[in-house]
Order: structure tokens, then sequence, then C-alpha cells
């Protein structure tokens, strides 16, 4: 998606550029009270900027990988390491009972909540020195956060 400097590639500039015209004129449709320069996207607030900052990296090795493309998805939009990662950890609050099922059960099963934890480290370790500093950062520190409250949930 980036290039080695860290600019945005044109085959993906052309796809942001639709994507927020889109996004502009959905806004507009939802919420035809709003003035043109409060829907523009100048007008929208500053972001944070660690998330500037890590939209702005350069992927490692991107370039050099053909990208896993799903039928019916947007070219250059499939899955990311990142959305891996999230589903492996998605469960495991509900598995350590921190959170409810909509019917409102509670599903607690600290095995199972172990054994998602221990696959994503696993997945740390098979994957060491291939991810960027951002992937690793954002697994070492879900892995962190599952371990303590797992700690706390055991005893």
């Amino acid at each position: 998606m980036f290039t080695p400097d860290g600019r945005v590639r044109e085959e993906f500039a052309a796809a942001e550029e639709s994507a927020s015209a889109e996004a502009t004129a959905a806004a507009a449709v939802a919420e035809p009270h709003l003035s043109e320069a409060a829907a523009s996207p100048d007008a929208a607030p500053d972001a944070a900027p660690e998330a500037l900052a890590a939209a702005e990296l350069p992927l490692a090795d991107e370039a050099a990988a053909p990208r896993l493309e799903l039928p019916g998805s947007p070219a250059g939009l499939g899955p990311t390491f990142l959305d891996l990662v999230g589903l492996l950890t998605d469960p495991v609050p509900f598995y350590l009972g921190d959170a409810t099922l909509p019917d409102g059960q509670s599903v607690e099963n600290l095995d199972a909540a172990r054994l998602h934890i221990d696959l994503l480290d696993v997945l740390r370790q098979r994957t060491a020195g291939n991810l960027t500093a951002q992937e690793l950062a954002v697994l070492e520190d879900l892995l962190y956060q599952l371990r303590v409250r797992y700690v706390q949930k055991r005893g």
C-alpha cells in the first residue's frame, strides 16, 4: 500500500480518494443538516498522533509478497495480520467472564481462554522477525494484557 519512502501508492490513492468521497456523500445523506464545511474531510478533527504515526509507517516486505484477495472484496483490502490477531483475541473476554452473551449468560471457561492466549503466543513465536514494529507491538501488548487478566481470574 505504501512505497518504501512512506507515500501511498498510486493505485491505493485513487481507491482512498473514492472511499473518502463516498463517506462524505453518505454522511451528507445521513445528516443533511450538517453544513458542507463540517462534512468536508478538511474540517475533520485531527486524529490522535499515535494513529497518524502508525498510518504513515511503511509496511515491511508487503510489496514483495503477494496479498491474498478474497472474492467480492475490493482489490488491496484483504485480511491482515492484525485481523488474524483480532480473530484469535475476540473470544477471550467471554471465556474470562468479562463479557456476557447477548442473552445475559456467562460462558466463563478459563481453559478455553488459556488456549486462545497460548495460540497467540505460538503466533508470536512463529512470526518472530517477520512482523512490522506496529504488528509486534500490538501482539505483545495484547498478550501481556490477556495474561495479566488470566492470572487475576485464576487467582
